[in-house]
């Protein structure tokens, strides 16, 4: 059963009585009153029908009936809220899923960091160059990246841009879906570029080609088209960091009696901000949707526990997601101790690996990178601890982009060091680009496959 928040218990400010970190500091506090006085008027980004329907997939992905592909950029900015990387992004995602499709033979849930992920945790209040100290960038949501006193300055009219930006690009991906562009019937409109030069054009060929027959016959002895394969829907996620905007879009529901966030459908909380007293921890605690929490080395058994009480005190499937993040080199001496945390508590949770922030590095030029022979290892020793253990690993969250950049290194291309600065495009963390990102969808397509060949053998 869906828990209810009394009106009288929370409301979508209480946070506002508790520490919050990684707020931006306003200087005109008038200015950000009526931006955020403005937002809350406007309609919401999502319905709670979608946020719903989100959590009823996520609730059969714990059960092991479903797999979740979450992916998207580290930040997105304004500027590149366009038609053609709104579509790369969706090709990209609907690509990898289908290789999943075709190697876990179970549906796969998509969930893109997009439309909202504007706002980004930093290190530090202030950045120092030249022993010239400012504002640090923390995303499009706040402030701008140019390392100028004017453009570090926080901004409240951004995050009505970033409202605008986030409804414009889930309008435009529903148009997408409503169109047909998602039909797996037609999975040749959703080629990228690397498909005509890739070592492995063939086996995605191939896949494509293998799923294009099934519906085929499946169609043609059932006399009717497979409509469940027709629409391939595409949930919107962002890091809920930016409390005031997620306030603003936060409403009740009267036929359902509960709060929703409706910027997104699925919000998560970063380790950094996920004090057990902390401001986001009691605004998350009130709303409906289903959410993550990012869990990494210095997260506790007791934390965690913790978090899952106050997050999740009825144990409602589907509500809770833990994405964890420890790097190649530690996930087998962390994870198990907090898998066994886990279930003491009795909670369903949906367990994603996040192969991505545990490996981040940096070259001797300082360039920030993620090696791709680390991002693989550590799914691989995540895909081995759960199997071990009795768990279920239901998902992976990458940071990825459909474009051919240049940020991780490795993968079939052995990119090196060197080739970083052809095209590197983040402002804040590496992406994988769209080949590298197809080449992890075809190791857990084939990790699973060899995870199920040993368990039929016994061995």
């Amino acid at each position: 059963m869906s828990r209810t928040i009394d009106k009288a218990e929370w409301h979508p400010a209480s946070w506002q009585s508790r520490p919050a970190a990684q707020q931006a500091s306003y200087p005109d506090q008038a200015a950000l009153d009526r931006a955020v006085s403005d937002l809350s008027r406007l309609p919401p980004i999502v319905t709670s029908w979608e946020v719903d329907g989100l959590k009823d997939h996520i609730a059969r992905a714990q059960r092991g009936e479903a797999f979740v592909l979450q992916g998207g950029d580290c930040a997105e900015t304004f500027d590149e809220c366009t038609s053609e990387n709104i579509v790369a992004k969706l090709k990209i995602l609907l690509q990898m899923s289908l290789v999943m499709l075709y190697g876990l033979k179970k549906p796969v849930v998509r969930v893109g960091r997009m439309a909202g992920q504007y706002a980004k945790p930093r290190s530090a209040d202030t950045e120092t160059r030249d022993g010239r100290s400012l504002p640090s960038f923390r995303g499009d949501l706040v402030n701008r990246n140019p390392f100028t006193a004017e453009d570090r300055i926080p901004d409240p009219q951004m995050i009505l841009r970033g409202y605008e930006r986030a409804a414009l690009t889930l309008n435009f991906v529903r148009s997408l879906i409503d169109g047909g562009f998602a039909d797996l019937h037609h999975p040749e409109y959703w080629d990228l570029g690397w498909v005509g030069h890739s070592a492995m054009a063939d086996d995605y060929h191939e896949i494509v080609k293998s799923i294009s027959n099934s519906l085929d016959f499946l169609e043609t002895i059932s006399g009717a088209e497979v409509h469940k394969t027709q629409r391939a829907d595409i949930y919107a996620a962002h890091e809920g960091l930016h409390l005031l905007y997620e306030q603003s879009q936060t409403r009740y529901l009267d036929r359902r009696e509960r709060w929703y966030n409706l910027t997104t459908h699925f919000p998560w909380i970063g380790m950094r901000t996920a004090a057990i007293d902390g401001a986001h921890i009691e605004y998350f605690r009130g709303i409906a949707n289903p959410m993550g929490i990012k869990i990494g080395p210095g997260m506790t058994a007791e934390w965690l526990q913790e978090l899952i009480a106050a997050l999740n005190p009825n144990n409602e499937p589907g509500r809770l997601t833990l994405i964890h993040r420890f790097g190649a080199k530690t996930i087998e001496e962390f994870l198990p101790e907090l898998i066994t945390a886990v279930k003491e508590t009795g909670s369903p949770v949906l367990w994603v690996c996040d192969p991505m922030h545990g490996n981040t590095e940096s070259t001797s030029e300082g360039v920030k990178t993620r090696r791709f022979d680390n991002i693989v290892s550590e799914l691989e020793s995540a895909f081995r601890v759960h199997e071990s253990m009795g768990s279920y690993l239901g998902g992976v969250h990458l940071e990825l982009t459909g474009e051919n950049v240049t940020e991780c290194t490795g993968g079939a291309r052995g990119l090196t060091d060197g080739d970083l600065a052809r095209a590197y495009k983040s402002t804040v963390d590496p992406r994988l680009n769209y080949e590298q990102a197809m080449e992890v969808a075809m190791r857990i397509a084939g990790l699973h496959r060899e995870t199920a060949r040993v368990n039929r053998n016994g061995g």
